[in-house]
């Protein structure tokens, strides 16, 4: 089974980016899920249905979120109505729509989609180990699901990495998302789970995390005034990896970075 993950998409730029290469990524990587985290697509802040919408057009077939899922209201009437959008499994039991789901790909293969917050420089949610391990005790790759892939929403680097060497085995994939840098860190984890820190952003890179540089530079040399930081809005990189699973064990073979577009070195696996 092959798998292409894709990070933050931030803003204009991001979509454009990625409504541009995602056929094109689907075609020659003969991809058989897509996963794109989409929480900074509208105007650097949350999601809305209309771009979900879009993305499915391209080839999502699996958006995850994080910290600003709720920051465009109508997100909350796509979730409703979307089981193919998911917000932190470990938000508040009332938080509407849902932390996982069931996914299948084209030839049948069943595949569970996790998306959780880590807290550490975070909001002060449930514990993600806890709410992970009650996931994968309920449901278990090669018994309940043929792949399990989570997408970890988080500052910290150490945490991140403390909970892919925790469910290591037990899920198939493990990327972090949120700090909008790719880390270098591709590598499958002794226990058999493909894992990176972060997979970057999908965005425009003459900029501070997507935002502009000129508006993100002056927010740190003064606090006299309160500064809106706007998505930077010019050529676009898409980033993310992609990842080649075992179809008899579910775990995997090898996870690669993908890189496409203005900026970063172009990195495109074979597949």
């Amino acid at each position: 089974m092959r798998v292409l993950m894709i990070g933050d998409v931030v803003g204009s730029a991001g979509r454009a980016v990625l409504n541009a290469n995602l056929p094109m990524l689907r075609q020659r990587l003969k991809t058989d899920f897509v996963i794109v985290n989409g929480e900074n697509a509208a105007h650097g802040f949350g999601i809305t249905g209309n771009i979900c919408d879009s993305f499915y057009q391209a080839g999502a077939d699996c958006i995850t979120t994080g910290n600003h899922v709720f920051d465009q209201r109508d997100v909350v009437g796509q979730m409703e109505r979307d089981d193919k959008i998911l917000r932190p499994i470990n938000y508040p039991p009332d938080t509407p729509g849902k932390g996982f789901g069931f996914y299948k790909t084209d030839d049948g293969k069943r595949i569970l989609v996790a998306n959780v917050m880590c807290r550490l420089f975070m909001e002060l949610l449930d514990d993600p180990f806890r709410a992970l391990d009650e996931l994968l005790k309920r449901y278990r790759l090669g018994r309940d699901a043929d792949a399990i892939i989570l997408d970890v929403h988080g500052e910290a680097t150490s945490e991140k990495q403390a909970i892919g060497h925790y469910v290591d085995g037990r899920a198939s994939i493990v990327v972090g998302t949120h700090t909008h840098v790719p880390t270098a860190d591709t590598w499958v984890l002794p226990g058999g789970t493909a894992y990176q820190s972060d997979l970057g952003m999908t965005g425009d890179y003459d900029s501070v995390i997507g935002m502009k540089k000129d508006l993100s530079v002056q927010r740190f040399l003064t606090k006299a005034e309160k500064i809106r930081l706007e998505p930077a809005t010019e050529d676009g990189t898409l980033c993310g990896c992609f990842v080649v699973l075992d179809d008899k064990t579910g775990l995997a073979k090898r996870i690669e970075p993908v890189r496409v577009g203005a900026r970063l070195t172009e990195t495109i696996p074979k597949p």
